[in-house]
């Protein structure tokens, strides 16, 4: 039987980006973060970018015209064995977004980052928020995962 995996693997599209968030991104505390949302092992990239990437990525796979917060990629293969039983996943988180929302919002930027991280981690996992129904059932999931985390329904 393999070994359960929990890694992430962070990186950085930036030296600036990387200064910022680095030190609040400590790789046991993302998998504390994550852990809360994801009952399986898991595979995960966290990519941090700046609005330039950000924007690219979201043409190119969503066909947006703006950069967005996140952006989640399920890698796992429903046929395959190998990814059965373990999540993998890649996230690009666009930072000047995540913080000109948290602002907007009257958030702490940590807290929006690890909201939009839960957010990401549900979505690999198949969760969506395309009709009113799957988006309330997937608030409701994320606002307890933060309630568990300590953190405030980031909906009010």
């Amino acid at each position: 039987m393999p070994s359960q995996k929990y890694l992430v693997n962070t990186q950085f599209a930036s030296t600036a980006i990387q200064n910022k968030w680095e030190p609040l991104l400590a790789n046991a505390q993302l998998k504390k973060w994550i852990k809360a949302a994801c009952k399986l092992p898991f595979e995960f990239t966290l990519r941090l970018v700046n609005a330039k990437e950000g924007l690219a990525l979201n043409q190119a796979y969503r066909d947006g015209d703006h950069a967005t917060n996140i952006l989640t990629f399920s890698l796992n293969d429903e046929d395959s064995d190998l990814t059965k039983d373990t999540i993998l996943a890649d996230f690009v988180f666009c930072m000047p977004v995540i913080e000109k929302e948290a602002k907007a919002q009257g958030k702490e930027v940590l807290h929006h980052f690890i909201h939009l991280l839960v957010h990401g981690v549900l979505h690999a996992q198949g969760f969506d928020h395309e009709d009113p129904i799957e988006a309330e059932a997937m608030e409701a999931l994320e606002i307890a995962i933060l309630h568990r985390l300590k953190l405030e329904n980031p909906y009010i």
